[in-house]
Order: structure tokens, then C-alpha cells, then sequence
């Protein structure tokens, strides 16, 4: 038992699991979800719920059939709950840091595949089970700028990303690699004769991207507005390789890391002219807390396979 602050201002004691419940419920925005997350029955995350809204007086949760939303009572606790839960962790680790060996979980964020091209991900995560048996890893997939506000709340321990801007409040950002974004094309476009293209000379043309939030989109969307170039994306797709089919069939063009395309035949890549949008991955890690011993010792792992081929940038971040 633990006693912690709860919404309703008053001292309560209860478990961490009820807490757990809590957080995996808010995050997942569902009972049966948050039942699969924490492998448990819908029946046992219910009660866990019920059980805690009647020990505080408040309801934690909105449910309705289509959405469970944080009601203003579950807002107020959701931080509190994250805390104690980090705090406990934290108690572990101390613990796991004299008697030896890494125990917990890692909640891990991961670009599509295509984009980390330049980072073995599934080894470094089959070195980590063999060398942390006793550590449960968990891979979620989404947006880069969706990840790392993920990874500032708490929701993610870790995240691969590709920002343009490593300045974020509550985050450390750690290159792993930066490259320069090229224009791709259908090999017989017009502009594939070129040596270099200007963005200036794309304002005309059928372009295709990435949508809001993910790393190439933000990069380019800054490359444009610095270049005073306006373009008009006719396609906006989130999938990668649905991405390199338009382009390959000419139906549009794009500036893209080249390492995102695995086969090259009948794409051109022309470099840009001037400063061109950089495509940076990185591993966005919490500033705004002490990550775990989970995490700290993935990230060791992390410097050991990456920065062995001198892609790491300083290195410092990830000690």
C-alpha cells in the first residue's frame, strides 16, 4: 500500500496497481485495451477502476460507448499517479543496483522501418533481451513530434525519432545520424537531367508528403518557409513505401532521405541546391526525469552498436 494525494485533496492509501490501472487505461483511452497492455481480463481493469473511484469519492473516468475519457477528477490524479509510479521504480532500481541484474519494462518508440535504415533496431533490442532477460520491451509506432510529447508525459520511456529542431522542453534529443534529403523522382521526369535543383523550381510541381508531425514534413515545411518557396502538397500519405510508389510511377515528387528507398530502379535523386533539409534520427530520452535502469541500460547497448560506427554524434546523451 502507498499513501498518496488524490484528486480530491484528501489522504487515501492504495496500491500501485490500482495506479498502473489507471495510467494504462488513460493512455490507451480503453478498458479492453488497457486490459491487453497489462495482461489482465477487461473484468480485473473494471474493478481495479471502480474499486479506487469509490476509495476516493470521484470518477476517474467519462465512459461512454464509443470513448473512455479522463474525467476532471482522473486528470488531476493522472500526473500524481505517474509520479508514484516512477517513484517506485525508481526504488527498484535502487534495489536491482545492489543485489545485481535489471528487471521492469521499456515502453519503446519506433519510426516505419524504411525510416532507420541507418540503425539495426531489432538488434539492439534481441542484444538487450539476451543481456536483460528479466526486462519486458514494449514497441509502439507513431509520428516523431507524437512520440517525443509521449516520451515528455511519461507514456514512452524512449523513442527513435527524426526532428528537425532537437530543442524540446522536457526531452534530450541524441543524433544518431543526420543526412541530407535529396529530391526524388521518376527517372524520366524533367528534372532528373539536372546536377542540382533549387527548391524555387518545385513551386509548380505535383509534390507529395508526409503528414503533420512526422519528421520529413517538418523538415521540409521549414526548408520551404526559410526559402520563401510555396508548394502545394497534392498527396499527403503516411505510409512509406505507399510514398515511393508515387514517386516511382511518376505521379509525384519528393524531398526525401535517399536511404528510404531499398530498391532505386527508375527513381532519379537529384541533390538540392542551398541549404537542404536534413532528415535527423535520434533517440529522444527525458530530461524532465530520471529515466530507468531499463532504459539506461538500453541506451548502453544503444551507444555500444551505434556509436561503433561512428554515427552517434557526441555520445555524451546516452551514457
Amino acid at each position: 500500500m502507498l499513501t498518496v494525494i488524490a484528486a480530491s485533496d484528501k489522504l487515501t492509501s492504495v496500491e500501485l496497481r490500482q495506479l498502473e490501472v489507471v495510467v494504462a487505461v488513460a493512455e490507451e483511452a480503453s478498458f479492453t485495451r488497457a486490459a491487453d497492455r497489462l495482461h489482465v481480463v477487461q473484468s480485473a481493469v473494471s474493478a481495479a477502476v471502480r474499486n479506487l473511484e469509490q476509495e476516493l469519492g470521484a470518477r476517474l473516468f467519462d465512459r461512454s460507448t464509443h470513448k473512455v475519457a479522463l474525467s476532471d477528477a482522473g486528470r488531476a490524479l493522472l500526473p500524481e499517479a505517474r509520479a508514484t509510479l516512477a517513484a517506485a521504480t525508481q526504488a527498484r532500481d535502487a534495489v536491482d543496483a545492489v543485489i545485481g541484474g535489471v528487471r521492469g519494462k521499456i515502453v519503446l518508440g519506433n519510426l516505419q522501418a524504411q525510416g532507420m535504415r541507418s540503425i539495426d533496431v531489432a538488434g539492439v533490442v534481441a542484444e538487450y533481451r539476451a543481456t536483460h532477460p528479466g526486462v519486458e520491451i514494449q514497441i509502439r509506432q507513431g509520428a516523431s513530434l507524437e512520440m517525443t510529447t509521449k516520451v515528455r508525459d511519461g507514456w514512452l520511456d524512449l523513442a527513435f525519432v527524426a526532428l528537425p529542431d532537437h530543442r524540446f522542453a522536457g526531452v534530450e534529443l541524441v543524433t544518431l545520424r543526420t543526412e541530407s534529403m535529396v529530391l526524388a523522382m521518376a527517372a524520366d521526369h524533367p528534372l532528373a537531367a539536372r546536377a542540382r535543383v533549387e527548391l524555387a523550381a518545385l513551386s509548380g510541381e505535383t509534390i507529395i508528403d508526409f503528414p503533420d508531425g512526422w519528421g520529413i514534413r517538418m523538415a521540409n515545411d521549414r526548408a520551404f518557409a526559410a526559402a520563401k518557396v510555396a508548394r502545394s502538397i497534392a498527396y499527403e500519405v503516411n505510409d512509406t513505401g505507399s510514398v515511393i510508389g508515387f514517386i516511382r510511377h511518376g505521379l509525384a515528387i519528393g524531398v526525401l532521405p535517399a536511404s528510404l528507398f531499398d530498391n532505386p530502379d527508375g527513381i532519379a535523386f537529384v541533390p538540392i541546391r542551398g541549404r537542404a533539409p536534413e532528415y535527423i534520427t535520434a533517440i529522444a530520452t527525458p530530461s524532465n526525469r530520471r529515466p530507468t535502469a531499463a532504459s539506461r541500460a538500453f541506451l548502453q547497448i544503444l551507444q555500444s552498436r551505434v556509436g561503433s560506427d561512428g554515427d552517434v554524434g557526441h555520445g555524451a546523451g546516452l551514457s
